[in-house]
């Protein structure tokens, strides 16, 4: 009999923002918008806004830690694609997090879709296979990028994938943004 494995504890700075930032998401339940939030060094924010020490915990101040700032206002994209090839950052901004909620159905489900797109959408959303999902994607100017994923299915902070190449779309449209 083999034991299962022991889960590996999370210390890098974009591992840990990633985390805190997709559980702060999920405390808002689902049916959200597009949620997008600056990344920004931890230090950089405390020597810019000194009162916000009180609000951290110790290891908030450890070096190299990042502070998610979410980005209010935001626009209703069309396409989240269009949204974020017309953004920039300022340099203090060290990455950028992004959350999103899609339908996932197995790929027999998509060759029969209408198409109409509002139809396609409507026809995936009434799907008996379909999965609700919640991608949450962080990246730092360097192209280091981190993927979460949460299933409606299974909605626990235990049951959360993780991964490098989950949502390779979003990965490169978020690092867009740090593009000159």
């Amino acid at each position: 009999m083999s034991t299962p494995a022991q889960p590996r504890p999370v210390t890098d700075p974009l591992s840990i923002v990633a985390l805190e930032t997709e559980r702060h998401v999920s405390s808002a339940g689902w049916d959200q918008p597009v949620r997008l939030f600056a990344l920004v060094e931890t230090a950089h924010l405390l020597e810019h806004e000194p009162g916000f020490l009180d609000a951290l915990a110790p290891h908030d101040v450890q070096p190299g830690a990042l502070t998610a700032i979410e980005q209010e206002d935001l626009p209703s994209p069309d396409h989240i694609e269009t949204m974020l090839a017309q953004m920039a950052w300022p340099d203090a901004v060290s990455g950028a997090a992004i959350a999103v909620e899609r339908i996932v159905v197995p790929p027999a489900a998509e060759r029969d879709l209408p198409l109409d797109p509002d139809a396609a959408v409507a026809a995936l959303a009434e799907h008996p296979d379909r999965k609700d999902v919640r991608l949450l994607v962080a990246v730092l100017r360097d192209g280091t990028s981190r993927c979460l994923l949460r299933q409606r299915d299974h909605d626990r902070d235990d049951r959360v994938a993780s991964g490098d190449t989950i949502a390779p779309g979003l990965v490169q449209g978020l690092l867009g943004t740090f593009d000159d």
